[in-house]
């Protein structure tokens, strides 16, 4: 079988602030960015890799959900368990330098796993956790 991942979704509740932190400090760029009403969906990437995106979107729309699953969704983006990224990086420790310098909620910071894996953990400003890992040599 012949798969790839085309796109993923994260919610957001604040899409000038999403851009802020995935267009301006992540360095994704800007696919999509689509209106409707105040709803807003806006599809990143990173420019090395144009088949593969992330949508931001905006959380708990849809029919059939209730205000109660609403406010569960909140509840839990606002704790970082309802989305999580992760991305790799050939420097971790110059992209969580930039993250921090870049005012990124700092959730962890770059250590190596029991797993082995060298990671670090920063929050999105929806809360959706974002893991950056060591790429493997």
């Amino acid at each position: 079988m012949d798969l790839s991942i085309h796109s993923t979704f994260l919610p957001h509740n604040d899409a000038d602030a999403a851009l802020a932190f995935y267009r301006d400090l992540l360095g994704f760029e800007v696919r999509n960015d689509v209106a409707h009403g105040e709803l807003r969906w806006i599809t990143v990437g990173h420019p090395a890799q144009p088949g593969t995106s992330l949508v931001l979107y905006p959380p708990g729309i849809g029919q059939g959900i209730t205000d109660a699953e609403r406010r569960t969704i909140a509840e839990m983006m606002a704790k970082g368990s309802y989305g999580i990224m992760v991305l790799s990086t050939g420097d971790l420790d110059a992209t969580f330098e930039r993250l921090q310098a870049g005012g990124a909620e700092i959730a962890q910071e770059p250590t190596v796993q029991p797993y082995g894996v060298r990671d670090c953990a920063v929050r999105d400003p929806a809360g959706n956790m974002v893991r950056i890992q060591a790429r493997a040599a």
